[in-house]
């Protein structure tokens, strides 16, 4: 027969199982924690690198093989080997670049020159640059016209302009009119100080 719990054994069985249950809950976690931790991997420390060089097993085929580099360096200071090279005197024939009292070896210079005069002449006209060129005076001179004191005038056409200027006059800010007569003219362009006789010619 059966023996009938109060309401407070109740209580109590309740909070033991549930207690367990929170006991039991929490020691899985932290047996699985335990267990599925990653290990630590181990660090590999890859070894110092050599001075020793060996050849490549392929010949370089641009050209020789490459000097071989060994690491068997002597760091000893061998005094008497220092004093033998600090004997060995300069022998050669030209200057020395080692002392600051050797002269400079004087070069003769040539009697002639290997060009004759006229190959000379004929490189240095080609090296020389041509003076730029004046364009040629953009007037026509169409007409004239004679006034009593036998003075002169003439007519020019510059593009869609005429121009009547006597000798001394400026045609458009750049052309100085000269001498003028029947049949020429004589023009200066100003920009290229250059004088061209212009005939006279029909519009």
């Amino acid at each position: 027969m059966a023996i009938p719990l109060g309401a407070e054994n109740k209580r109590q069985v309740y909070m033991v199982i549930g207690l367990f249950a929170v006991v039991v809950f929490a020691g899985i976690y932290e047996i699985r924690g335990y267990f599925a931790a990653p290990a630590t991997p181990l660090r590999v420390v890859a070894p110092p690198p050599q001075l020793h060089t060996t050849p490549s097993p392929r010949p370089s085929a641009a050209g020789p093989e490459a000097q071989k580099l060994t690491s068997n360096l002597d760091p000893t200071l061998h005094l008497d080997k220092l004093a033998l090279s600090e004997m060995i005197e300069y022998s050669g024939a030209g200057r020395n670049i080692f002392s600051a009292d050797s002269a400079p070896v004087k070069i003769e210079e040539p009697l002639k020159s290997a060009r004759n005069d006229a190959q000379q002449a004929a490189l240095l006209a080609a090296q020389k640059p041509e003076p730029p060129k004046a364009p040629p005076i953009d007037l026509k001179y169409f007409g004239y016209t004679q006034t009593k004191d036998k003075a002169i005038k003439a007519y020019f056409v510059h593009g869609e302009d005429i121009f009547a200027a006597k000798t001394g006059d400026i045609v458009d800010h750049r052309y100085k009119v000269g001498t003028i007569l029947p049949g020429s003219v004589q023009v200066t362009d100003l920009g290229y100080n250059n004088t061209q006789t212009l005939p006279l010619t029909a519009n």
